[in-house]
């Protein structure tokens, strides 16, 4: 353990992590590599987490050892197909105990994420976190700020950024076909039939616990309330101590050619219109509104969101009528439009009839082999620019998108302040930005 303490000292006093280096690297230097492979630990292995889990155990260039779920129907089910690996309820044990691993799995309900990571990469491991990456605003600068000081390959995970259709929008953007954007919007149909908690009261009614179900560490740091389906499984998304909503859970996917193409930075103002509103769920339906100012030769932006059935209506170039799909992304400009549909998929222009003497762009921005094994590629090579939603993307993303947040909780126009992560003319927001942790379970320092 002393020697653990010295290590631990000695990397949070460099900034530096232990670097994975592959046999090609020293090949002929007759000294044998630290690793061939990326051992991983998965914090997180049902659902989401199970599907992460099971892209990234099969690549050759990984070896799972370490499996945590606070269900231990998903511990045994992991378990299984992963034999070697130890097995934790709580992830805290699993930092104290399993010593060989190299990177993390965070595949978790959102109020978990910012303690996992950050503890995790505090001891110099890489981390790949399930989107939205933060609770919190506070906790997204954090998270960034910890894989900067450390040198982590970090990855979010919004699969859609390893795709062909994010690098068209920017291709295309980049090209000058639609002249000047200043207005863009982003919509999903979530809620919808994935989980209905929001807009709802707190449930009265306490039924028991699942007995394969630590409900102490499912709540984590969150406030403790008694256990109830309408906060488990995926239903969690609706409530604002666990999740972040329809927008939390699709924004970070859908708006993510808005950010990459037209590097929107952080808004200097967020405004939204929702159906009624509690302090416990989210509303029903929201429409969110980023006002953000001109950067180099880029003009104001305004982006929308809107969720919960809403859709944009009216856009200049959209045909009358026009039928769009359920989640997607507009661009508005000056020339035409650019449109696409989930997860940054490839788009095209509006009106339609400018598609038939469409060429594409020639394919200037590197491609990717895909979202997770570029992550675990980029962590084996200790390059955290090669992992491209690294926290030092995702991030700043991740902040500006829950700026939107507090005009939703708090029914009100904010006027952010970047620099000092504080609503100025909105004080009640500083517990949503900053919040508190329950014992036991505070971000490290």
């Amino acid at each position: 353990m002393k020697n653990r303490r010295s290590f631990l000292k000695q990397i949070l006093a460099t900034g530096s992590a232990p670097i994975l280096v592959p046999r090609h690297v020293i090949a002929g230097s007759g000294q044998t590599p630290p690793s061939e492979k990326l051992r991983t630990a998965h914090v997180g292995v049902g659902g989401q987490g199970g599907g992460n889990l099971g892209e990234i155990g099969q690549f050759p260039e990984v070896q799972v050892v370490a499996l945590c779920d606070v269900d231990t129907r998903n511990l045994d089910g992991a378990a299984g197909k992963y034999p070697g690996a130890q097995k934790f309820r709580d992830w805290r044990r699993m930092l104290e105990k399993e010593k060989e691993f190299d990177a993390v799995v965070v595949s978790t309900p959102d109020h978990h994420h910012a303690p996992i990571a950050l503890s995790t990469m505090q001891l110099g491991k890489h981390a790949y976190v399930e989107k939205p990456l933060a609770h919190t605003i506070e906790e997204a600068r954090k998270m960034r700020d910890m894989a900067k000081k450390m040198n982590v390959v970090t990855q979010m995970g919004n699969n859609g950024h390893g795709g062909e259709g994010l690098r068209l929008w920017k291709e295309i953007y980049d090209q000058g076909t639609l002249g000047k954007v200043q207005e863009v919007h982003v919509w999903s149909d979530r809620p919808g039939t994935f989980w209905n908690t929001q807009g709802i009261e707190r449930p009265k009614d306490t039924p028991p616990v699942p007995a394969t179900l630590d409900w102490d560490l499912w709540i984590g740091p969150a406030p403790m309330r008694p256990f109830h389906t309408a906060y488990h499984q995926v239903a969690w998304r609706g409530w604002w101590d666990f999740g972040c909503g329809a927008l939390g859970d699709m924004a970070v996917h859908n708006a993510d050619p808005a950010f990459y193409a037209l590097d929107l930075g952080q808004p200097d103002w967020v405004d939204a219109t929702t159906s009624p509103s509690n302090n416990d769920s989210f509303p029903t339906w929201s429409i969110v509104t980023w006002h953000f100012p001109a950067k180099g030769s880029r003009p104001e932006v305004t982006m929308k969101w809107y969720d919960g059935g809403k859709v944009p209506e009216g856009l200049k170039f959209f045909e009358e009528g026009r039928k769009i799909s359920d989640n997607g992304c507009a661009f508005v400009g000056e020339k035409c439009g650019l449109m696409g549909g989930s997860h940054a998929s490839p788009p095209r222009l509006i009106p339609d009839s400018l598609m038939k003497d469409f060429k594409r762009p020639e394919p200037v921005i590197p491609r990717s082999p895909g979202h997770r094994i570029e992550w675990v590629r980029a962590a084996l090579a200790g390059k955290p620019e090669d992992a491209k939603s690294g926290f030092w993307y995702s991030a700043p993303f991740t902040e500006a998108l829950l700026v939107g947040m507090l005009a939703v909780r708090f029914q009100k126009r904010i006027e952010w302040d970047t620099e000092k992560q504080q609503a100025k003319n909105c004080p009640e927001a500083e517990s949503i930005i900053r919040k508190a942790y329950r014992e036991g379970w505070k971000l490290p320092v």
